[in-house]
């Protein structure tokens, strides 16, 4: 696919607005109109949600800039639906949520219950979805592992039977079944990291909807606002006192070759900060590929 076959797709799931401040000028935003049939939240299947403005228990700062944003209501969105299993489904609407990049799909079942889950990309309103261990393999239904062929492509992945979907849960993501052993799958995932996982759990077929979410454009500061992220101060604007990389006459290079965090911990540029014996590392057969370092 050519470069404006790309841009002509892009276009067409992409909202630009006109140019009339220099904030919708720059501005590509998702057009979830195309995509999102109900407005409205089942009421039923929301919470309140409390911002913590970055804030752990004890009343400190524990992650930056966070704080703000617009109010917003937490969908309760069930990522097994084991508890459902063997009892058919039919989609009544794909939703948008505030809380996530993905859209969420409101499954009716046959005894009148409805429920929340992940929307794949290509499922739409009035489609049927189905929950059981040896389901169809096709786009939306969840089933369990081992009775999936390899090549598969997955996402909503447990790590562990019965835990709840944890792997591959954001926009236009997907993971593949690359390998079947006796007690583990192998699992390709996204970030390019090699994983085995039980075989008993339990997997959505198909790609998580709303790829288009990486190409937007915010636009302007005020939105980045909106969703609750505050200002970022670059290290080498502070006093020393608050950054390894602060102080200094104009502007100036950091002054040392490892990348740190404010706590001077190593942080991104290929940085490894993974714990060194950590229990799970046996089950990762090839670590993901870190960002190549510039010469």
């Amino acid at each position: 696919m050519g470069s404006s076959e790309i841009l002509s797709v892009i276009n067409q799931f992409m909202k630009d607005s006109k140019p009339t401040t220099p904030g919708r000028r720059h501005a590509r935003l998702s057009n979830h109109g195309e995509s999102v049939t109900r407005s409205n939240p089942q009421k039923n299947l929301t919470a309140p949600r409390k911002g913590t403005g970055g804030r752990g228990n004890t009343g400190k700062i524990t992650t930056r800039h966070k704080g703000g944003g617009h109010k917003r209501r937490l969908r309760q969105v069930d990522f097994s639906l084991r508890d459902k299993a063997g009892i058919p489904a039919t989609v009544e609407a794909i939703e948008y949520d505030p809380n996530r990049s993905a859209y969420l799909a409101l499954l009716l079942f046959a005894d009148g219950e409805r429920r929340y889950m992940l929307a794949p990309d290509e499922l739409s309103a009035g489609d049927s979805v189905s929950i059981a261990e040896e389901a169809e393999v096709s786009t939306g239904n969840r089933l369990a592992l081992k009775n999936m062929p390899v090549g598969t492509s997955i996402f909503n992945i447990e790590l562990k039977p019965e835990g709840g979907g944890k792997l591959v849960r954001s926009a236009g993501q997907s993971g593949e079944l690359s390998a079947k052993g006796q007690k583990y799958v192998t699992i390709k995932l996204p970030s390019s990291e090699i994983r085995k996982v039980p075989r008993d759990c339990f997997a959505s077929v198909g790609s998580v909807s709303n790829p288009e979410h990486r190409q937007r454009i915010l636009g302007k500061a005020g939105r980045a606002r909106w969703l609750g992220r505050r200002p970022t101060v670059r290290g080498q604007a502070m006093n020393p006192v608050d950054h390894p990389y602060g102080g200094g006459e104009a502007h100036h290079t950091r002054g040392t070759k490892r990348a740190k965090t404010y706590k001077g911990k190593p942080a991104g540029k290929g940085q490894k900060t993974r714990k060194r014996k950590k229990y799970s590392d046996k089950l990762i057969v090839q670590r993901r590929k870190s960002k190549k370092k510039k010469k």
